[in-house]
């Protein structure tokens, strides 16, 4: 059980790396729309939940997991951009 909480909490750290680039990406596009009625875009939110409940199909990710972990990852990230629109 030691060993899996290993593996485990390794997997934790590289997805704690990634999401923090997927930050600085987010913080990036903050800066590059023009208005903050362009920050929601609910078709954008849609394409990429579509998009990684494909790719997790492929990876043997079940949509239960992946679906409502992007729904959530996606409206932290709308937050946080929206932080970052209003601090320019």
């Amino acid at each position: 059980m030691a060993e899996l909480r290993q593996a485990i909490d390794a997997v934790d750290a590289r997805l704690v790396a990634l999401l923090a680039v997927r930050q600085a990406y987010i913080e990036r596009a903050a800066e590059l729309k023009t208005g903050r009625d362009q920050v929601r875009d609910p078709e954008r939110i849609e394409e990429v939940v579509a998009k990684v409940i494909a790719e997790g199909r492929k990876a043997g990710l079940s949509a239960e997991i992946s679906e409502p972990v992007w729904r959530t990852l996606i409206e932290a990230s709308i937050r946080h951009e929206f932080e970052a629109f209003d601090r320019r």
